[in-house]
């Protein structure tokens, strides 16, 4: 059994160059999910100009399959906003992107209770978009686009402080979720649910074969079989940022 310092040290430097005032939020996400029995990791982090043009150019310049539609400066990745994040398995070594799997047995799928808590400290969720499906992605943009971030302008200090006070204030003794909670949880736990039933494809890509081949390799993928496109595609692009060759995300 993993302490919540243990766990916190897991994505330690995943968390390096994030807006503070973002960090902070990512940390008491790690820390609520942990006192719910749901242990999770972040994957990426702050991401240059340079690593997302590098991305960009994969199926297009440089061989492989699109991964991705963002140049550099068209991801809130490159502005210290966003955040990924993975399950981490009670081996405390591997992670998994199954948005089904319950470890903590409350039969609720853990993928579900990240998102629920996320959403309680103001995080947009990936999942939510309607044009592209990016599961693990998090983020608190404050109403700003990308086009925003890179004309200069960023969240005011009062809306910061605003993000600060709530995180720094919010206790777990908050009590049961109420009927209006629920039911949107309910709602959120089935929409998961069929969107990982939908996309989940009956084979390896071929492009991703040799990632996930990586990622067992490195003991932070149990199995590859079932996986959804999304699954997949976090998968490559862990691998061709090197970190199952580094075991980063460990």
């Amino acid at each position: 059994m993993l302490t919540l310092e243990q766990i916190q040290k897991k994505s330690l430097n995943r968390l390096v160059g994030l807006n503070p005032a973002f960090k902070l939020v990512m940390e008491k996400l790690i820390e609520r999910c942990y006192a719910r029995g749901v242990w999770i990791v972040i994957t990426q982090g702050l991401r240059t100009y340079a690593e997302q043009d590098d991305l960009y150019a994969q199926g297009r310049t440089k061989p492989g399959k699109v991964v991705t539609d963002a140049r550099g400066g068209h991801s809130n990745h490159n502005f210290g906003f966003a955040a990924d994040f993975a399950l981490l398995l009670r081996n405390g070594r591997t992670v998994s992107w199954d948005t089904l799997r319950d470890d903590d047995k409350d039969s609720l799928p853990d993928w579900s209770e990240v998102v629920e808590e996320a959403k309680r400290l103001g995080l947009e969720w990936g999942g939510d978009w309607r044009s592209f499906k990016d599961m693990p992605h998090l983020q608190m943009v404050f109403g700003l686009s990308t086009a925003d971030f890179r004309a200069g302008k960023r969240p005011t200090q009062s809306q910061l402080n605003i993000i600060l006070a709530k995180t720094n204030s919010l206790k777990m003794e908050e009590g049961p979720m109420t009927a209006e909670e629920k039911a949107m949880f309910n709602a959120l736990q089935k929409r998961v649910i069929a969107l990982e039933a939908a996309n989940k494809l009956t084979k390896v890509p071929a492009w991703a074969e040799q990632a996930c081949i990586n990622a067992k390799a490195a003991g932070v993928l149990d199995t590859a079989n079932d996986g959804s496109y999304d699954f997949y595609r976090m998968i490559t692009l862990l691998d061709r940022a090197g970190v199952f060759e580094k075991r980063g995300v460990a």
